[in-house]
């Protein structure tokens, strides 16, 4: 077993790489997906912008397209976050995370549900939505009609976690503002069962989208615990490096480690991307000086701008009728050759989210 030494260079380039974010890729935008274990979807658009981000030609009504024919769902998954997947990975990812889902409504719903049968709760929402989906309004006043007394729109959110529902289109798709119609994902899907899959599995994709990591990276991201009975099992047939601190970083044998100076091209990456949110240690990708900035006090996780494969800015874009900016606040000094990479990025995104606009990018020092 080897145990070689891996610096923060290193690091940054493993993932950019697995993360399709050193070259544009040509897989399919389900393909992509698989290979992410899924894109972070709490709001509509920030996936598609990851997509285009990573792919090459990437058009939004492919995305879209894959959602309305069932090919693709957004649903609760790891971190009890919003999630889209292909339809082989809903059904194959949320039993294995259906036991942290469940903890999740113990912490944050425990007096919703408190002296309530979990089961009766699934059993009648999944009656309601099977024969009619609901959005949540409508399916907590559906059960507070059934629980009288109880907070109905409590038990929806429960429920959320404690079921496998899916959003329907077009909740979800691009500059939706839709309130999502929930359905249980194998009604939606129609589909059989995918095969079991095991958190020795789920640790393997991972570590091909985000290693090396950690045990710690790996806990963050899914939301699961008891990652070293597995990381035990499975050491025979992982490569382990030792990172600056000392600590423990587990990857695939064959995985893409490029070299430290790879050149690492000027990238917008989407708000909540999983790049930031799948690592207890983001230093990989983020200084910590710089994480306030981009972590906002009210939940938000806001686009960023990569030079040299690290957050040196954070963008959005504002609109006007005919008329599109984005707007990117850099941290500190850039090179020419960053300002002018990221300018090229904005406005090729600029013609991506908002064609027929004029457009132009501004950037900006960011406020102390």
């Amino acid at each position: 077993m080897t145990r070689d030494r891996i610096g923060l260079r290193a690091l940054n380039r493993a993932t950019l790489q697995r993360q399709m974010l050193l070259a544009r890729c040509t897989r399919t935008p389900a393909q992509a997906i698989e290979r992410l274990v899924g894109l972070q979807a709490q709001a509509p658009n920030p996936p598609y912008v990851g997509l285009w981000s990573r792919l090459e030609n990437f058009r939004i009504e492919q995305l879209s397209a894959l959602m309305r024919q069932r090919r693709v769902v957004r649903m609760a998954l790891m971190r009890s976050t919003l999630h889209l997947v292909t339809a082989r990975d809903c059904l194959a990812l949320r039993p294995l995370l259906q036991p942290m889902l469940w903890r999740s409504v113990n912490g944050a719903y425990r007096r919703a549900i408190e002296g309530l049968d979990a089961a009766a709760l699934v059993a009648a929402g999944r009656a309601l939505l099977a024969e009619q989906p609901h959005d949540n309004a409508e399916l907590g006043r559906a059960l507070a009609a059934r629980w009288p007394g109880r907070d109905g729109a409590a038990l929806a959110a429960a429920l959320r976690n404690l079921a496998p529902l899916v959003h329907l289109p077009p909740a979800g798709t691009w500059n939706s503002h839709a309130s999502a119609k929930l359905a249980p994902a194998d009604v939606w899907l129609a589909a059989p069962p995918a095969g079991p899959l095991t958190q020795d599995d789920l640790l393997l994709r991972y570590l091909g989208a985000f290693g090396p990591a950690t045990l710690a990276d790996a806990a963050a991201w899914s939301g699961l615990g008891g990652w070293k009975a597995v990381a035990e099992r499975l050491r025979p047939k992982l490569r382990v490096f030792v990172g600056d601190e000392g600590q423990e970083l587990f990857d695939l044998p064959r995985a893409p480690r490029p070299h430290p100076d790879t050149p690492a091209p000027p990238r917008l990456v989407a708000e909540w991307d999983n790049l930031l949110l799948s690592h207890a240690e983001r230093s990989r990708v983020l200084s910590e000086a710089h994480r306030p900035r981009v972590f906002t006090v009210n939940g938000i996780v806001r686009g960023t701008a990569l030079v040299d494969g690290f957050v040196a800015g954070t963008w959005k874009i504002h609109r006007r009728p005919g008329h599109a900016t984005l707007a990117v606040e850099r941290f500190g000094r850039w090179s020419a050759a960053g300002r002018q990479g990221i300018e090229a990025e904005g406005l090729n995104l600029l013609a991506f989210a908002a064609p027929g606009d004029a457009a132009d990018v501004r950037i900006a020092e960011a406020a102390a």
